[in-house]
């Protein structure tokens, strides 16, 4: 007797499914152990990188806490107990907190008038290629402020250039690495440079008040009017501040029109 299209379709099923099932205990019993050893092997890095992260983060953590804890110090007037925790984390810190470590024990050296040793530290950070370019520039500022005094001033000048020629985006180091040329290019003559950098600095908004102050009488003295210019500056904003009121009052009255 023949049979009918649905138990066709039924049978065609089982036999697809038996189909299925052979391969997959073909594949199991040859490739089985495989399988189950890389899904393993994936878990196993899957939970050391978990593992990992967790004692990265921890570990920063503690390096915070010493970093605070060596500032504490410092400001306890206990510079040998900071030092001992500053040393520690240059040994076991990563980059970035061997960095800060560094450049305070520098900060401590020159307090005490060891300014070579100050500049040597500086200089291990500034060199560090694994750290943040803002952080090295800040390092190599700081170093060549120790040294100045035994640099040629065309050293100090090629030092800086990278941070005062920066454009997109501008240095953000670039006030006190414009001042470091500016003293430069005067010691040099270069008059009309150090002007125009006076200049500069003079012009930005968020210097401290002791620097700008000490760059507008350099730029003046050196012939370049920083204080007219911010004046001006300070004029075209206030008539743009002024021309919206203006405008928006101009545009009500078209409208009541």
């Amino acid at each position: 007797m023949a049979l009918s299209p649905t138990n066709d379709a039924a049978l065609l099923q089982e036999v697809d499914e038996a189909v299925r099932k052979d391969r997959l205990d073909t594949i199991m019993q040859r490739y089985g152990r495989w399988i189950i050893g890389g899904v393993l092997a994936a878990l196993l890095a899957f939970g050391g990188y978990l593992f990992w992260s967790h004692r990265q983060d921890a570990a920063r953590g503690e390096q915070a806490e010493e970093l605070i804890a060596a500032f504490e110090k410092l400001g306890a007037n206990q510079p040998r107990a900071a030092t001992a925790e500053l040393e520690k984390l240059v040994a076991e810190g990563d980059p970035a907190y061997r960095a800060v470590a560094q450049m305070q024990e520098a900060n401590i050296k020159a307090q005490t008038g060891d300014l070579k040793a100050a500049a040597a530290l500086m200089a291990k950070v500034a060199a560090d290629t694994k750290l943040d370019q803002a952080l090295r520039d800040l390092a190599l500022i700081r170093q060549t402020a120790f040294e100045y005094d035994t640099l040629k001033p065309e050293v100090v000048i090629s030092r800086m250039k990278p941070m005062v020629d920066a454009k997109d985006p501008a240095s953000s180091w670039f006030a006190s690495a414009a001042e470091l040329s500016a003293t430069a290019h005067y010691q040099l003559g270069q008059f009309d440079q150090a002007g125009a950098l006076y200049g500069r600095i003079a012009k930005l908004p968020n210097v401290t008040k002791s620097l700008q102050s000490r760059s507008v009488q350099m730029a003046g003295m050196l012939g370049v009017d920083a204080v007219a210019d911010r004046a001006d500056e300070s004029a075209e904003k206030d008539q743009k501040g002024n021309a919206a009121p203006k405008a928006a009052a101009a545009e009500k009255t078209e409208e009541a029109k």
